[in-house]
């Protein structure tokens, strides 16, 4: 079985790839905390590649992979071909969940797509700081929360926003 250390970040990538690819900025510069290991750092699955070679990359990424980011903007909960089934996958495999709204919002909205709408998973906006804390801390609370059968959308309160500086 392979060391589950990555975070596996699922996003539109015809859209949101800039906030991918900021995420990915806070980790390498070194006036930021945020840090991460990126399972997308594993493999390279290219679009022009047939579906299921495709998906076969992202099993390989989820095998490694501890937690689910998934970004969240206006066309996130249209897509069916992979992003559907990256968050279908997360699911099985019981993966923490924390979705990423691009729209700046704190709660579950109605950009949330569906396949996780009722799930147990934390919504954050888009910000280093607290996408870091929830990266962070809601595994543990995941595995609490999965062990008394909660499900559902969580968020963080007021007061951790005003600890991290919001």
């Amino acid at each position: 079985m392979a060391y589950r250390n990555k975070t596996y970040i699922c996003f539109d990538g015809d859209n949101d790839m800039k906030y991918y690819r900021l995420m990915t900025a806070w980790a390498k510069n070194e006036n930021f905390s945020f840090d991460f290991h990126n399972a997308h750092d594993l493999n390279s699955a290219r679009d022009s590649s047939q579906e299921e070679s495709i998906k076969k990359q992202l099993r390989e990424r989820f095998a490694n992979s501890k937690l689910l980011v998934v970004l969240i903007g206006d066309r996130t909960r249209y897509l069916t071909k992979f992003v559907k089934w990256e968050m279908e996958v997360a699911l099985r495999l019981k993966l923490p969940i924390v979705g990423v709204n691009l729209n700046g919002s704190r709660l579950r909205d109605d950009l949330c797509p569906p396949t996780i709408c009722d799930e147990l998973a934390v919504y954050v906006p888009f910000s280093a700081k607290i996408v870091e804390y929830a990266m962070t801390n809601w595994p543990d609370s995941h595995l609490a929360y999965t062990k008394e059968g909660k499900k559902g959308a969580f968020y963080y309160t007021d007061q951790i926003y005003k600890n991290l500086g919001f």
